[in-house]
């Protein structure tokens, strides 16, 4: 699901559809980091590029510890990422 989509999906209107996702995911982040669960943001990605999340997705999961700070790392780790949170929504 991209970013648009669940903004769509939760009936989001302008202005700052996109942010306002974003902001809800991060807090979800935090969320599941404190628990130990897998990223359910994981399962969001932009509409553009190699369908990844936004870099705001990487940031974060490096800074609360759960992505290596390597950059060359991150489409790996959140490849595993993806996987958890689908196996655990499953």
């Amino acid at each position: 699901m991209t970013y648009q989509e669940l903004a769509e999906v939760l009936a989001l209107s302008p202005p700052r559809t996109i942010q306002r996702v974003a902001q809800a995911l991060e807090a979800l982040m935090r969320e599941d980091a404190a628990k130990d669960r897998p990223f359910i943001a994981a399962l969001v990605v932009s509409r553009q590029g190699a369908k990844l999340p936004a870099q705001g997705f990487f940031d974060l999961a490096v800074e609360l510890g759960r992505f290596p700070a390597d950059p060359s790392r991150h489409a790996e780790a959140y490849r595993e990422e993806f996987r958890r949170a689908m196996a655990q929504r499953g």
